[in-house]
């Protein structure tokens, strides 16, 4: 893994061959609630409904792993 800063981007790179395309894309939902919660002048009950969208998708993600 290489992580570099050029300019206003951080760039990482990873061995294609060891990590799936799912992994990165969980890695990069993870760097984009970072993103917006830095810039984020939402209020709570925008909050709240963010994490109820959040919970809805990992559910539907997930589901599969709970119940046969």
């Amino acid at each position: 893994m290489v992580i570099e800063r050029d300019n206003e981007n951080i760039v990482i790179r990873l061995n294609a061959n060891l990590i799936s395309l799912e992994q990165v894309q969980k890695f990069g939902d993870f760097f984009r609630v970072l993103e917006y919660s830095a810039q984020s002048q939402g209020t709570e009950e925008e909050a709240a409904a963010l994490a109820d969208e959040i919970d809805k998708k990992w559910w539907k993600d997930n589901k599969h792993r709970f119940l046969k």
